[in-house]
């Protein structure tokens, strides 16, 4: 029907209207944020997909960094970034773990971290090596063998002589090759003439 075309052709234009004036009011939003100067990052108001998309895009143009945060589509938001403080891996696993962002924190952590490292390396230097696998396979079944039944096996293990050989008595077939290959053919011949 040429009314429901209208209407879905209105909807659409009015759309459209709608993403060009969110991306204008954006790109106001991130060249006022830019201008800013003690603000290194924005977060924005949870929105949707496609003004996520946007915004993204219009900080991209505006050489900025940004990344979307929130478990759910309803609470997803952005958060732009100067490049110059573009956030560490640790700084956006606090975002999404929804935590806020302390710096000092973070550092006091990574001071405690260094220091458990340097105990525990001071550790491995003054105590005793840590047993590791033994050098020789042997060493590892000497156990189930012992030492000396190891070395009189490893003295009497032979290769047997006869290995790959099989001796005449043995075999079933005695006809020679060309005997065999006559036998076949004489059986194919007499198939052949029953065919016919």
């Amino acid at each position: 029907p040429p009314e429901q075309a209208a209407r879905m052709k209105k909807l659409q234009e009015q759309e459209k209207r709608q993403k060009v004036e969110f991306r204008k009011r954006m790109e106001q939003e991130v060249s006022q944020f830019i201008q800013a100067t003690g603000e290194p990052r924005r977060r924005f108001q949870p929105m949707t997909k496609i003004e996520r998309s946007i915004l993204h895009d219009v900080a991209e143009v505006a050489g900025l960094t940004s990344f979307s945060f929130g478990d759910d589509e309803d609470s997803r938001y952005v958060m732009v970034f100067k490049k110059e403080f573009a956030p560490s891996d640790e700084e956006l696993e606090a975002y999404r773990r929804g935590e806020e962002w302390d710096p000092a924190r973070a550092e006091e952590r990574r001071r405690l971290r260094e220091l458990a490292a340097q105990q525990e390396e001071a550790e491995l230097e003054s105590g005793p090596a840590p047993p590791g696998p033994p050098n020789d396979y042997k060493d590892k079944y000497r156990h189930l063998i012992g030492c000396e039944a190891a070395k009189a096996a490893a003295r009497t293990m032979e290769a047997n002589k006869a290995y790959g050989c099989v001796p005449v008595a043995n075999k079933r077939d005695t006809r020679s090759i060309e005997e065999a290959m006559n036998e076949i053919r004489a059986k194919k011949r007499l198939r052949q003439a029953e065919d016919e």
